[in-house]
C-alpha cells in the first residue's frame, strides 16, 4: 500500500519505518530540511532501540523515502498519517496548531479518495476538525474519510510495541476507511477494534490517564510507607499478584514523565472540563505526581543539612531508560533544585547529555558512572538504565566525600548498599 507519513518525531518515524518494513512504500514528511536530509543518509534523529537498523534496511530496499512537501506526498499516497505534535498549551489542553496546518496542505494533494488518520494524540472532536479544513478548502467530501488510529507505543520499546501492539484501534465514520486500516495492519495479526471517531480519540487519553493514576496510586502509598515503616515494594508484590490489578506501572519512583503521561493527564482534565465534569480523581493524580520529587528532595536536605556547598552526583537524566527523551524528566526538577539552594551537581546519562547541558551550562557532565562520585557529599539515582543496576557499588564510593545514596526508582538492594558503606535511602522506606 502507499503510504504517507507526516511528522517525523517519536511516532512518525518509528510508524513510517516499521510500515515499511512490513512492505509498504512509505514516503514520511518534514518540515525540518535538515532532518530529512539526516534521514535521508540513514542517521536517525531520535534515540530508539533498532530504530536506525531499520531505517537502513528500509531505504536500502526502497520501501521508505522522504520529502519536505506534504502535496507531493498526499498525491502519491492512498493513507495518509498525521503525527505532529500536539503539546500542551498554556491551560493544559492541548495545541492543535500543527495539525490544523497539516489539514490544509493535505487538501491540496487530494487528487482521488484519500484515507487520513490522525495518529497525532488529539481531543475529542478533531475527527471533525480535519474533516472540516479539508471541506473548506473545496474537498468534496466522498474523496476523503479521516479516521482516529491512537497510537500505544513506549519510548524505549516503540518499535515492539509498533509492531506487535496489544490492539489496533480504528475511529471511522463510514466502513470503507476502516476496511483500508485493516488492510494496511493485517500482518501484525492484532486485534481490532472499530469505533466511532469519539471513542477511539477518547481511548488514549483514557488509557494514558489510567496508568498515570496507578503510578500516582502506588506513589502516595509509597509516602505512608515512609510514616508507618512498611517497605511499599513489598506492598506494590503483595497488590500485584492480584491479577485483578497486575504489577505494571505499579512500582514507586520519583514519578511519570516524558511527552506522553504528563500533557495527556492535563489534556483529559481539559477535555472533561470542557464537557462539564470536573475530573478531581486525576487532577488529585497529577498533584500526587508533581509533589514526589519535592518531598524526594527535602529528605535529602534534611539528611544533608543543606544543599549548599554539597556537590550532589546524578545518575540518569533522560525521563526512563532506553531513550534520550528529556520531556518532563525529574532529572530536570531535581538538578533545577539543588542550584537553586546553592548545590553542585555532577551528571552521568548514557545517552542524554548537551540537552541537559544546554539548559543548565553550570553543571558537571561526566562519561562514565564512578566519575559521579568524585568528591560528591551523595548520590541519586534518577533514571534506571540497565548500566545502573550492575554498578560496583562499593567502587562507587571509593572516592565520595560522604557515602550517601538517594535511589529514586528503588533498583538497589538495601543490604547490599549498606554492606557496601552506604547510607542508603529509598522511595516508600
Amino acid at each position: 500500500m502507499k503510504v504517507a507519513v507526516v511528522g517525523t518525531g517519536y511516532v512518525g518515524l518509528v510508524t513510517g519505518v516499521v510500515l515499511a518494513e512490513l512492505g509498504n512504500d512509505v514516503i514520511c514528511v518534514d518540515s525540518d530540511l535538515e532532518k530529512i536530509a539526516k534521514l535521508k543518509k540513514g542517521i536517525s534523529t531520535i534515540y530508539e532501540p533498532g530504530l536506525e537498523d531499520l531505517l537502513n534496511r528500509t531505504l536500502d530496499e526502497g520501501f521508505l523515502s522522504f520529502s519536505t512537501s506534504i502535496k507531493d506526498a498526499v498525491e502519491a499516497s492512498e493513507v495518509i498519517f498525521i503525527a505532529v505534535g500536539t503539546p500542551p498549551s498554556a491551560d493544559g489542553s492541548a495545541d492543535l496548531t500543527a495539525v490544523k496546518a497539516v489539514a490544509n496542505e493535505i487538501s491540496k494533494g487530494i487528487n482521488s479518495y484519500k484515507v487520513i488518520v490522525n495518529k497525532s494524540t488529539v481531543p475529542v472532536g478533531s475527527g471533525g476538525l480535519v474533516a472540516s479544513i479539508i471541506l473548506a478548502c473545496g474537498v468534496p467530501q466522498e474523496m476523503f474519510d479521516v479516521v482516529s488510529n491512537p497510537e500505544f507505543l513506549r519510548e524505549g520499546s516503540a518499535i515492539q510495541d509498533t509492531m506487535h501492539p496489544d490492539r489496533i484501534v480504528i475511529g471511522v465514520s463510514r466502513e470503507e476507511a476502516s476496511e483500508k486500516l485493516v488492510e494496511l495492519y493485517a500482518s501484525l495479526e492484532s486485534p481490532f477494534f472499530i469505533t466511532d471517531l469519539a471513542s477511539a480519540e477518547l481511548i488514549k487519553y483514557a488509557s494514558n490517564s489510567f496508568l498515570a493514576l496507578k503510578i500516582s496510586f502506588i506513589n502516595a502509598i509509597s509516602r505512608i510507607s515512609e510514616l508507618c515503616g512498611a517497605d511499599v515494594n513489598d506492598i506494590s508484590k503483595g497488590m500485584g499478584a492480584d491479577k485483578r490489578i497486575g504489577t505494571q506501572f505499579l512500582q514507586a519512583g520519583l514519578g511519570w514523565g516524558g511527552s506522553c503521561f504528563p500533557k495527556d493527564v492535563q489534556a483529559l482534565i481539559k477535555i472533561s472540563e470542557g464537557l462539564g465534569y470536573d475530573f478531581k480523581l486525576l487532577e488529585e493524580a497529577a498533584n500526587v505526581n508533581s509533589d514526589q520529587v519535592t518531598h524526594f528532595l527535602s529528605r535529602i536536605e534534611r539528611r544533608l543539612g543543606s544543599f549548599e556547598g554539597r556537590t550532589i552526583g546524578l545518575l540518569g537524566l533522560a525521563f526512563k531508560p532506553n531513550t534520550d527523551d528529556i520531556r518532563d524528566a525529574k532529572s530536570l526538577l531535581v538538578i533545577e533544585e539543588i542550584l537553586a539552594k546553592g548545590g553542585k551537581v555532577v551528571a552521568y546519562d548514557p545517552i542524554v547529555n548537551e540537552t541537559v547541558k544546554a539548559l543548565f551550562p553550570s553543571i558537571e557532565l561526566v562519561t562514565n558512572t564512578y566519575d559521579v562520585s568524585v568528591g560528591a557529599d551523595a548520590i541519586i539515582l534518577v533514571t534506571e538504565w540497565n548500566e545502573f543496576r550492575q554498578i560496583d557499588l562499593e567502587r562507587l564510593g571509593e572516592r565520595m566525600k560522604t557515602k550517601v545514596l538517594f535511589d529514586g526508582r528503588r533498583i538497589y538492594n538495601r543490604t547490599k548498599a549498606e554492606r557496601a558503606g552506604f547510607d542508603y535511602m529509598a522511595i516508600g522506606s
